[in-house]
C-alpha cells in the first residue's frame, strides 16, 4: 500500500509538468500580444492609417518614376566619396576594435576591473546613433566628409568590438589550455590560439559593417557630413523625386555588389 502511494506521488510531478509548460507558453503569448497592442495604440499604428496613406504612397511613386537618368553623371562623384567614407570609417573602427575586443573577453582578460569598464564604454558608444555622431562632428569640424568618416569610425568600432569579443569568448578553449600547459605567455596565446579561431569571424563582421556603413554614409549627408546624402537632401527639398530615385537606385546597386562580394569572401573564410 505504501509503495503504491509512493509511486503515485512520484508520477504526479511528471503529469503536471506539461500542463505547467503549457500555461507558461500561453502566458508568454498573451504578454507578447498585450505589449504589441499597447505599442500599436501608443504609436497609432492601425490598418486605417495604412489604408489612408496608400494613395499618397502611390502618388509619390509616380513622381519618382521614371528616374532622371540625366542626373547620373552628377552623382558619381558624391557616391564615390560615400564609398570612400565607408572604407575609411570601417577600417579605422575595425582596427581600434581589435584590442578593445581582447580586453572585453573574459577568457582573455579575466580581470573584471578592466573588462567590465571596457564593456561599459562599448555600450556607451553603441547607444549613440551614427547621425548624432555626425551632427556633433559637423559642429566640431565643419561640413564635409571628415565628420562623416569620424561618425562611422565610432559606429564601426562599437559594432565590430561587440561582435568580436563575443566570438572570442565562444572559441574552443582546448588550444589555449594546451598552450598554457607548455608555458605560453599571454601574447603567444592571443597570436597563436585566439587569432586563428577569431579571425574569420572578425572579417565577416568587418564586411557586414562595411555594407551597413555604405548605406549609413548615404544618409549622413543629410546633416552635412558629406557624401551622396547632400544631393539626396537637396533633391528631396526641391521635390525632385525623380532625382532622388536615381540616387536610391545607384545606392542599391552598389550595396548589392558589396553584399555579393562579402558573401563570397565569407564562404571562403567560414
Amino acid at each position: 500500500m505504501r509503495s503504491s502511494l509512493s509511486q503515485t506521488s512520484a508520477h504526479q510531478p511528471s503529469s503536471n509538468a506539461p500542463l505547467t509548460d503549457r500555461y507558461k507558453r500561453l502566458a508568454t503569448w498573451l504578454l507578447f500580444i498585450f505589449v504589441l497592442i499597447a505599442c500599436s495604440i501608443r504609436t497609432e499604428v492601425t490598418p486605417y492609417q495604412l489604408v489612408v496613406g496608400l494613395p499618397q504612397m502611390g502618388s509619390l511613386l509616380q513622381e519618382m518614376f521614371p528616374p532622371d537618368w540625366s542626373y547620373l553623371p552628377t552623382i558619381w562623384g558624391p557616391m564615390l566619396e560615400t564609398i570612400q567614407i565607408a572604407i575609411m570609417g570601417t577600417t579605422i573602427g575595425g582596427l581600434l576594435a581589435i584590442p578593445v575586443a581582447l580586453l572585453c573577453a573574459y577568457n582573455i582578460m579575466p580581470n573584471r576591473w578592466i573588462s567590465i569598464p571596457m564593456r561599459m564604454i562599448l555600450n556607451l558608444v553603441r547607444t549613440i546613433p551614427d547621425l548624432l555622431f555626425a551632427a556633433v562632428f559637423v559642429a566640431m569640424f565643419g561640413i564635409g566628409p571628415f565628420a562623416g568618416m569620424l561618425a562611422l569610425v565610432f559606429f564601426s568600432f562599437g559594432i565590430i568590438a561587440k561582435l568580436t569579443f563575443e566570438a572570442i569568448e565562444a572559441i574552443d578553449p582546448g588550444p589555449l589550455e594546451a598552450m598554457t600547459a607548455v608555458g605560453a605567455n599571454r601574447i603567444q596565446l592571443i597570436i597563436f590560439g585566439v587569432m586563428p579561431q577569431a579571425l574569420p569571424y572578425f572579417v565577416s563582421y568587418f564586411l557586414y559593417t562595411f555594407e551597413v556603413n555604405v548605406r549609413a554614409a548615404s544618409v549622413l549627408g543629410l546633416v552635412g557630413a558629406g557624401g551622396i546624402g547632400l544631393l539626396l537632401d537637396r533633391a528631396l527639398g526641391l521635390f525632385r523625386y525623380d532625382r532622388a530615385s536615381i540616387i536610391i537606385l545607384l545606392t542599391l546597386a552598389i550595396v548589392l555588389m558589396i553584399d555579393y562580394g562579402s558573401a563570397v569572401i565569407r564562404r571562403k573564410l567560414l
